[in-house]
């Protein structure tokens, strides 16, 4: 799939040899090399996730930074122990602030403090290409379920059963969602094809 993301996020920064997060609490490395193996290994496909859940890089980006702050916290708490899937974790957390950010973002939209302006988004050059706009639009305006279980699937490659344990739902829940989510997604790219030739 084509980036979707800015250049410098394209990467996450170099930080070392990797880490085992199990090892490097038995070995008393603790959270930070946890942390930092997680970073290494996941940082990029969070902001992914993030940016088709948002539609913003710059939020996308401040919504995995964040996760990985709530994360680091739990971590240093509970020195790693209770936490048996990181990833799993990290990811549930940027998927629930995604949501967080949307809710935040609906209550700005019927309040809004002065008019938009015309000019262009800061990340107004990443979503340049027409095709990956229609299709950020048309997930946009699948219900919120619909485009968790696409993005997570079709973009992250998960399992019904990742997706399930992701997103706290059943696996049945996630085939009725893939299914009737990959059927509207279907109806709006045509309709987009259809207002935008």
């Amino acid at each position: 799939m084509t980036s979707i993301l800015p250049e410098h996020i394209a990467t996450p920064p170099e930080s070392g040899v990797p880490i085992d997060a199990e090892r490097g609490a038995s070995e008393g490395r603790g959270a930070d090399d946890a942390l930092e193996q997680l970073y290494d290994e996941h940082y990029v496909q969070l902001v992914r996730l993030a940016v088709l859940l948002l539609g913003d890089a710059g939020r996308a980006e401040e919504v995995v930074q964040d996760s990985f702050v709530a994360v680091y916290r739990r971590m240093r708490r509970s020195d790693g122990a209770a936490l048996t899937n990181p990833p799993a974790y990290l990811r549930q957390t940027v998927v629930n602030r995604a949501r967080s950010a949307l809710r935040h973002l609906k209550v700005v939209a019927q309040h809004p403090a002065e008019a938009p302006t015309d000019a262009p988004g800061a990340d107004d050059h990443l979503l340049r290409g027409v095709r990956r706009r229609q299709v950020i639009d048309a997930l946009a305006r699948l219900p919120r379920r619909q485009r968790e279980v696409l993005v997570l699937r079709h973009y992250l490659d998960l399992s019904e059963k990742e997706i399930a344990e992701t997103l706290r739902i059943s696996s049945g829940a996630v085939k009725s969602h893939a299914s009737r989510g990959a059927a509207a997604l279907r109806r709006n790219l045509s309709q987009l094809l259809e207002e935008n030739p």
